[in-house]
């Protein structure tokens, strides 16, 4: 048997969980806001709208996002970091990459829809050089200075790169400091790009199936113990 006929029940089964993914209202996911946070990751111009790793499958997520934290603000909740690429021109990651998310240019900003947002100065950011959330910029630092958070979600680009170091390092860093906080990952507020094997033959990049690995890498998160939802239910009177 070839391995795409051996995969086929796990790819039955696969799709038939991402479908039945369970929903939170956004008191069940924020018990208390006052001991959670949001990280957002990689919410800049060169994931969602410009430079060649832009994608308009991930672009999609910037209203869900937007919508999760002013909900998330009004219900109480103050800890929303924002860990985003900002390399320099030296950095490693762009052999496999290319250059993207230069520091200075447009492309390392964040988004003018979180920009915007009239508690956006409150927020902090923290930059990486690399995919993991981190190495070499403080972010443990920031969780330390935390030790009361409950939950967590993690929320960004892409499911299966940054977004699933994200979650898997908080999700591994609570096992073994024996801390019980939860991860939440809302399904609806990530994504990933697709490159089709036909498009990937002239280009200096691999394939990439968007549909099939954002389905993979949610599941493998919720192997781990990271709560995987459809999405945060917003108070209808919000």
């Amino acid at each position: 048997m070839t391995l795409a006929e051996k995969s086929k029940p796990f790819l039955d089964y696969l799709e038939t969980w991402l479908a039945a993914l369970p929903s939170l209202t956004l008191d069940e996911a924020l018990p208390n806001p006052e001991k959670s946070a949001i990280i957002s990751i990689d919410v800049i111009n060169g994931f969602l709208y410009e430079g060649h790793l832009a994608s308009q499958r991930v672009a999609a997520i910037d209203v869900p996002i937007i919508n999760l934290m002013k909900a998330a603000w009004e219900e109480g909740l103050r800890d929303i970091l924002l860990v985003q690429d900002a390399h320099n021109e030296e950095t490693m990651e762009f052999r496999e990459f290319g250059p993207h998310a230069l520091k200075g240019t447009a492309e390392a900003e964040t988004i003018d829809m979180i920009k915007d947002l009239p508690f956006f100065e409150k927020m902090m950011t923290l930059y990486k050089d690399s995919l993991h959330p981190a190495l070499n910029n403080g972010f443990d630092a920031w969780l330390a200075e935390r030790d009361d958070l409950e939950t967590i979600i993690a929320v960004g680009d892409v499911t299966d790169l940054c977004l699933y170091q994200l979650a898997m390092y908080l999700k591994l860093k609570a096992n073994a400091n024996h801390l019980s906080y939860r991860v939440i990952v809302p399904e609806n507020c990530t994504q990933t790009w697709h490159l089709s094997v036909e498009d990937a033959q002239d280009l200096p990049a691999k394939p990439h199936h968007g549909d099939l690995l954002h389905a993979t890498f949610l599941n493998h998160m919720a192997l781990n113990g990271i709560e995987v939802v459809k999405s945060i239910e917003m108070p209808k009177s919000k």
